[in-house]
C-alpha cells in the first residue's frame, strides 16, 4: 500500500511516520511543506496525478491553542478549509481507494452532553475562541461523508481529542495548554521563579491523548472493511486543568507556587470523548497521562538540546 501522510513533519504525522515505517506492506509517500503546498489545489492535483497513493492519512492541519485561534480566525478558517478540501477532492479525482481525514474533538458543541458522543455533532453552538478551526473540520468531515455516500468511495474521519507528545508545539502563546505547560514550568525551574501564573480558573476538564496512540488508532481504522463516517478517537478520560498544571509542575521537577489568573478565559468547561464505539471495534488507548507527560518532558529536553524544538 502506497500510504501518504499529509502533513508528516508536524506532531502527528511524525507519530503516524513512527507507526508505519516498520511496516513492510506499506511504502509511505511524503512530501514537506517547500515541495507540495496543501493549500495549491493544482500543486496537490499534480501531486496525486504523480505519485499514485493508494490510501492518504489527512494530518495536515494550522494549530494552535486559545490565544492563536482567537487572533488568527481567518487564517484557521481559510487554510484548514483548503487543506481538507485540496487533500480530499483531489484524492477523489486521482482515483484513491481510501483517505482517513483527521479532526478534533472542537466540532463538537461547546455544551455537548459529557461525554461527547459522535451524534452530537452539529447539535449546538461551537465554543466561540475555536469556532474557525472547528468549521473546517467539520466541513472535510462532511465532504469525507458525503463522497462516500454519492460516489461509494471509502473517505472516512477520525476525530481525536487533545494530543501530546514529541514535536509538539512550544510557542509561549501560540502552543496548545499541555505544551505551554512544560516549557513554562522548565524555563521557571531554570531561572528559580518562586511563582508560575496559569491562565484561568483551573476548573475546566480536559481530556489528553498521546499522539503515539492515536497513530496505532489511524493504523486500527486504516483495517476496518467498514468503518464509521467519523469517529472519536481518545482514552474516556479526563483531568481538570488544576490537576494536569500539578502534574506537570512535578514531572518537570518546578516547587514554586502556583496562581491563577481568573480574568485569562477557560474555554470550553469540558471536553471529553465518547470512545464507546471505538472500544467496542476493539482499540484502546495505552499510553497513561502520568507516563505520556513523563515521556513528552524527555522529547522536549532532547528536542530542546538538539536545536529541533517548535517554538
Amino acid at each position: 500500500m502506497k500510504l501518504f501522510i499529509a502533513g508528516h513533519n508536524g506532531m502527528v504525522g511524525g507519530a503516524l511516520v513512527r507507526r508505519f515505517v516498520g511496516e513492510p506492506e506499506v511504502q509511505l509517500v511524503l512530501r514537506t511543506r517547500r515541495e507540495l503546498d496543501l493549500i495549491d489545489q493544482a500543486a496537490v492535483a499534480a501531486f496525486y496525478a504523480a505519485a499514485q497513493p493508494d490510501a492518504v492519512i489527512v494530518a495536515a492541519a494550522k494549530v494552535g491553542g486559545i490565544h492563536a485561534n482567537n487572533t488568527y480566525p481567518a487564517d484557521f478558517l481559510y487554510d484548514n478549509l483548503a487543506i481538507a478540501a485540496n487533500c480530499i477532492h483531489g484524492a477523489f479525482q486521482a482515483g484513491v481507494k481510501r483517505v482517513l481525514f483527521l479532526g478534533s474533538s472542537c466540532i463538537y458543541p461547546k455544551h455537548a452532553p459529557q461525554p461527547m458522543p459522535e451524534d452530537c455533532l452539529l447539535t449546538g453552538p461551537l465554543e466561540p475562541t475555536n469556532e474557525a478551526y472547528a468549521i473546517a473540520k467539520i466541513a472535510g468531515l462532511k465532504l469525507c461523508q458525503y463522497y462516500r455516500k454519492q460516489h461509494g468511495v471509502l473517505f472516512h474521519s477520525g476525530m481525536p481529542t487533545n494530543l501530546y507528545g514529541p514535536g509538539d508545539n512550544y510557542h509561549p502563546q501560540n502552543s496548545h495548554v499541555l505544551p505551554a505547560l512544560i516549557r513554562r514550568f522548565h524555563e521557571a525551574k531554570e531561572v528559580g521563579s518562586p511563582e508560575v501564573a496559569a491562565w484561568g480558573t483551573g476548573s475546566p476538564k480536559r481530556e489528553f491523548l498521546h499522539v503515539d496512540d492515536l497513530a496505532d488508532a489511524c493504523a486500527f481504522l486504516l483495517r476496518l472493511e467498514n468503518p464509521p463516517d467519523w469517529i472519536n478517537i481518545g482514552t474516556g478520560q479526563d483531568v481538570t486543568i488544576k490537576e494536569l498544571t500539578e502534574l506537570v509542575a512535578e514531572v518537570t521537577g518546578y516547587s514554586g507556587k502556583i496562581t491563577w489568573d481568573a480574568t485569562k478565559p477557560d474555554g470550553t468547561p469540558r471536553k471529553l470523548m465518547d470512545v464507546s464505539r471505538l472500544t467496542a471495534l476493539g482499540w484502546k488507548a495505552k499510553t497513561a497521562l502520568r507516563d505520556g507527560v513523563r515521556l513528552t518532558y524527555a522529547s522536549y529536553l532532547a528536542e530542546k538540546a538538539a536545536g529541533t524544538l517548535r517554538s
